[in-house]
């Protein structure tokens, strides 16, 4: 079997602005990875043809295949026919039928074709074209030596169409995949950090080449990430299933689930097998974490959610001390609600909304604590409730330490 080697380019002023979201480039590699195809690096670069040239000529250095995406288009900020050109130091061809399809295109679109839609037909000298039927902007592969650059539109459904019907049956056939694949699956892991995790999963597994072992940290929990490269998906399968045994054997305490299962799936589950009600409070912020149930059992294993606008409201409210520190604040919160409620599990997440955020990385201005039988566990941070990422933040961590505290209940 090949090994071969990918990179992507992504063109685009727009994307490095920021105007412009890159979704093209998570679906080329997804589409690589199921092609066997290792992917090592991902770039974005500006409507520049030295710039796109010199990033070109360095993925050549390193990868087999090359993939473009963008700047095939007619105006004169599409550059990358010239900077593949110029990469590869070829001139450029004019196929009059690339314009004739391209006319028939606009012929059948019913919109005038203006004068600058003849550029889309030329190519690089000697390239492989890939006809376009879904749009006005013809694809291409240059061949140098053993290496290939494909070069597709920027428009992701004519971007996803050449690539699944025209650039994937190129492939498998000039660099002979057919047959290999890569699969995976994720463990989903929380209740750790991530140091300590990868120390309990230990070096032999991080460091096998087939199947790999990688983590990867979100808000509350760790993706451990199986990769599997095989001739066939049992041959597959059976790599992963051997690797995941040992991964299991290494951390299965803290292994809340796999691929798509979300927290609140795992603490839905837990709370039902233990016969347990939850009452989430959310103090200073949108009521976040409570949605995240709404259509999960909510009705199963909510015994009460509770929001109040401000700490100030809360404090009042449960007669709380004011002078107390925002974690103290929230653990006397959490202790007090279960009491109230008769809740043995309380989830509180607790934002002061209005606190500045100049000294984020040292201040307490959000906090959770979750309380399970009458022992409290808490966090603090130094973003507020009107942080971009701290809704899922919050409400992730919050659940994970109540799956961790629940789990470990369950297993003493």
């Amino acid at each position: 079997m090949p090994e071969i080697n990918a990179e992507i380019i992504v063109i685009g002023t727009e994307i490095l602005l920021g105007d412009l979201t890159d979704t093209n480039s998570v679906f080329i590699a997804r589409t690589l990875r199921d092609l066997g195809v290792n992917l090592y690096c991902i770039t974005s670069v500006g409507d520049n043809e030295k710039r796109i040239a010199q990033a070109i000529t360095g993925a050549l250095s390193r990868a087999q295949l090359v993939i473009t995406c963008g700047g095939l288009g007619p105006t004169i900020d599409d550059m990358t026919r010239q900077a593949v050109a110029l990469a590869t130091k070829r001139g450029l061809t004019f196929h009059p039928e690339l314009l004739e399809q391209v006319v028939e295109r606009f012929r059948m679109l019913r919109v005038p074709m203006t004068e600058n839609n003849r550029r889309q037909a030329f190519v690089p000298d000697g390239a492989v074209i890939i006809e376009n039927p879904v749009g006005t902007a013809p694809s291409f592969a240059v061949e140098q030596d053993d290496k290939i650059v494909v070069c597709l539109p920027g428009v992701p459904r004519e971007m996803k169409y050449l690539l699944i019907e025209k650039v994937v049956p190129y492939l498998r056939l000039r660099l002979g995949l057919a047959g290999k694949i890569i699969k995976g699956k994720i463990l989903k892991v929380a209740g750790i950090g991530e140091s300590a995790l990868d120390e309990l999963i230990g070096q032999p597994l991080l460091e096998r080449s087939n199947p790999t072992v990688g983590l990867a940290a979100h808000s509350g929990q760790i993706d451990v990430r199986i990769m599997a490269k095989a001739d066939s998906p049992a041959e597959a399968d059976a790599l992963i299933a051997q690797t995941e045994a040992e991964l299991r054997q290494n951390i299965g305490d803290y292994i809340f689930g796999v691929d798509g299962d979300s927290i609140e799936q795992a603490l839905s589950r837990a709370l039902l097998q233990q016969n347990s009600m939850l009452l989430i409070a959310e103090i200073g912020m949108e009521p976040i974490i409570s949605s995240r149930f709404s259509q999960r059992q909510g009705d199963k294993i909510l015994k009460a959610s509770l929001h109040y606008s401000s700490v100030a409201d809360m404090v009042l409210a449960l007669g709380l001390s004011p002078t107390l520190a925002l974690r103290e604040l929230a653990e006397a919160a959490a202790k007090q609600l279960s009491q109230q409620y008769g809740a043995r599990v309380v989830l509180l997440a607790l934002s002061c909304s209005d606190a500045l955020e100049d000294k984020a990385d040292s201040s307490e201005i959000c906090a959770v604590a979750v309380s399970v039988d009458g022992h409290v566990r808490s966090r603090t941070y130094g973003f507020s409730g009107g942080n971009d990422i701290a809704p899922e933040w919050m409400s992730s961590w919050s659940m994970s330490i109540a799956w961790r505290m629940l789990h470990g209940a369950s297993t003493h």
